[in-house]
């Protein structure tokens, strides 16, 4: 069996919080030989998200689990010139070098590109930060609550009227699809340097995939377009791309957009057939104009069942609708399961999220637990042709953990 696509890939995760080391997770998951460099003691910072005020309360620290695994934690003080020594020898023989520390913060540790790059011409060396790397916002500090979600528009965007309270993001909503593009741009480099031997500097941020996100939109203004006041789901201009809820309390989502082939099957499956010869509602025109009223009949309509059984009802006749998940149905999807979108920690029957792309004819490695604070730092050291007595001097000098 393979041991993955980009196995023989030697990756340095020298990030935190999350968009950077989860595209290092990506790549981990197919194959590269990802080292986590997080400083001795209490590690990245990034371990201590669960206990934050508000979070859920496990036993497990979920949080890393997600970002770290595959990795091998190598515990570095980069104060230390020991330790900056180390991580130049590490550089030297790498494929990918992921950072998102602030500038300043890099001017201060030695890892720029600048100072990394003439180490090794072949190095990718994939810069994240939260407002880009050029203006009066270069250095400044963001997360995907701020420099994404709040940045692009999309908190905004998202509420029902211009009067309800913005809504706030969920914890990594953001810096998970902004892994991706930190993720394309790494192997967009790795193509280029297929092609001409030489590495590359790669640049991604949280406030342009932000923009990506909410681009339809963004670009409407962009081109001057006239925006409608925003409705409240109950007065929509469209009663078929809309949100219901169920007898239960759960809700479904409608998202007709082919409305004159669909609209007769919908009514069917309601057991409303009679709306098929309401004037108000003839045409796709009609039932825009109406859509107040269709609305509230579909209210009515959906109030009468629970979720499980409208789904019975709706589901194989060509309709498009969702249902609105919450996050206890998650365990259960086998729908998930049989397309491994959640896929078992080796070992252990718990489950954890597959990164979302595949290759055909090549199986992803099997997610292996989070690395412990510098748990393979004397295997990764030794790997780097350290001896013995050169790991005891570095663990003296406190450069290594």
């Amino acid at each position: 069996m393979e041991n993955g696509i980009f196995e023989g890939l030697k990756v340095i995760d020298c990030a935190s919080f999350i968009a950077a080391p989860a595209a290092a997770t990506v790549l981990s998951d197919f194959g590269a030989d990802v080292i986590k460099i997080e400083p001795p003691g209490a590690g990245d910072p990034y371990r201590n998200l669960p206990k934050l005020p508000g979070y859920p309360v496990s036993e497990h620290n979920y949080a890393w689990i997600l970002e770290s695994r595959n990795k091998k934690s190598l515990a570095l003080d980069l104060t230390k010139p020991e330790a900056k020594e180390v991580l130049r020898r590490l550089v030297k023989d790498a494929d990918v070098f992921i950072t998102n520390f602030p500038p300043p913060v890099r001017q201060r540790l030695g890892v720029t590109y600048d100072e990394l790059a003439p180490l090794n011409p072949r190095l990718i060396y994939a810069s994240f930060t939260g407002y880009g790397e050029k203006g009066e916002e270069a250095t400044k500090p963001g997360f995907d609550s701020n420099a994404y979600w709040a940045r692009s528009g999309l908190m905004d965007l998202v509420r029902a009227t211009e009067d309800t309270t913005p809504a706030r993001s969920v914890a990594g909503m953001g810096d998970h699809p902004c892994a991706m593009a930190l993720y394309g741009a790494i192997v967009t480099a790795l193509y280029k340097r297929e092609r001409t031997g030489q590495g590359s500097l790669v640049k991604s941020n949280l406030m342009a995939n932000g923009l990506w996100a909410s681009g339809v939109l963004a670009q409407a203004r962009l081109c001057g377009a006239a925006f409608q006041p925003r409705r409240p789901r109950e007065t929509a201009l469209n009663a078929v791309a809309n949100h219901y809820q169920c007898r239960d309390g759960r809700w479904l989502i409608l998202s007709l957009l082919s409305e004159d082939r669909q609209f007769p099957a919908l009514a069917r499956c309601l057991g409303r057939a009679d709306l098929l010869d309401d004037p108000r509602f003839a045409t796709t025109r009609d039932r825009h104009a109406n859509s107040v009223e269709l609305i509230k009949i579909f209210d009515e309509v959906f109030a009468t069942q629970d979720l499980a059984e409208w789904r019975k009802r709706l589901d194989g006749n060509g309709l498009v609708f969702g249902v609105v998940n919450i996050l206890d149905d998650i365990i259960n999807d086998q729908q998930m399961k049989d397309n491994e979108v959640l896929v078992p920690f080796e070992g252990s029957s718990m489950l954890t999220i597959s990164s979302p792309i595949w290759v055909d004819g090549h199986q992803k490695r099997q997610p292996r637990h989070a690395p412990n604070v510098g748990e393979n730092s004397d295997e990764v050291l030794r790997g780097a042709g350290y001896s013995e007595a050169d790991i005891n001097a570095l663990r003296t000098a406190g450069a290594v953990g």
